[in-house]
């Protein structure tokens, strides 16, 4: 084979191999780190509506808090970022609850007794929802967690916020979705 028979073969082996990484790196890129800000939007422009168990057993639904501003929290307590940020959470919803903000967690797949005695331990008042079977997780492509959707009072997801927030900014996470009277 000629030397210009080998460059060429090498040239177009290159390509190739240029082309692969491309793509791959960009599925990855698409599938991990790209914020999804249109993920967990049903056919109306709303923020999906799931049906979860609080710790009482009693089912809850999102579409039930229509009216007011919704901090969505994905955590686990295995999750250190999310057990820092809980007591800033409660601190933050005891002083927004009565302007009609709710907060709502959900744990990411665990036993109720072990997040009975995480929310007993660290005096939890705002409502802990249960997804056992990753429907919410599924539903709003949660990858990481804690995870946070904002969402207004008509239902909409203002912002997705990806990883620990602290205090502050979770205040003024909960002053922007505060309803207009």
């Amino acid at each position: 084979m000629s030397n210009v028979k080998k460059r060429a073969s090498l040239f177009i082996k290159g390509l190739v191999a240029a082309i692969l990484i491309l793509g791959i790196g960009y599925t990855i890129y698409m599938n991990f780190f790209k914020e999804k800000e249109a993920t967990a939007i049903d056919k109306s422009g709303l923020a999906s509506n799931f049906t979860l168990k609080n710790l009482k057993g009693e089912e809850v639904k999102l579409e039930d808090y229509r009216g007011k501003g919704v901090l969505l929290n994905f955590w686990a307590t295995y999750c250190p970022p999310c057990e820092k940020e809980m007591p800033y959470l409660e601190s933050a919803y005891k002083d927004y609850k009565d302007k009609d903000i709710e907060v709502l967690a959900v744990d990411v797949g665990e036993p109720r007794i072990i997040v009975n005695q995480f929310v007993s331990k660290k005096e939890l008042s705002f409502p802990v929802l249960l997804d056992w079977n990753a429907d919410a997780v599924d539903s709003y492509e949660v990858n990481t967690l804690p995870v946070t959707f904002l969402i207004n009072e008509k239902g909409e997801i203002t912002e997705r916020i990806s990883g620990e927030m602290t205090e502050e900014k979770i205040r003024h996470c909960l002053k922007s979705i505060v309803p207009e009277r």
